[in-house]
């Protein structure tokens, strides 16, 4: 994807109706949808089916967003180096 695009596409997700959008706010509006997409029926154990749900691409995101480095993406998420590399181990993506 080139810079330009990833730009448009940054901007994209960042702003709805012109009105910009913080990641809260994307969040309750993916929950809300999910519970309508129940219909009615009860969810089970929502606590791990988001992490499971938001863990992997966040830290897709964050490898894309800093070309592979590790000790960037560790910095930018907060956590260590060692448990960056058990997370990207553990979700297959020991090689990016």
């Amino acid at each position: 994807m080139t810079a330009k695009r990833k730009t448009r596409t940054r901007e994209a997700i960042a702003r709805v109706n012109g009105r910009e959008l913080p990641l809260r706010n994307h969040a309750e509006r993916a929950l809300s949808d999910y519970f309508t997409s129940l219909n009615g029926h009860r969810p089970a154990r929502l606590y791990d089916l988001v992490l499971r749900e938001v863990e992997e691409p966040l830290f897709r995101v964050v490898l894309d967003y800093v070309h592979g480095n590790q000790s960037r993406a560790a910095d930018i998420l907060g956590i260590n180096r060692g448990t960056l590399r058990k997370k990207l181990k553990q979700f297959g993506l020991a090689g990016s």
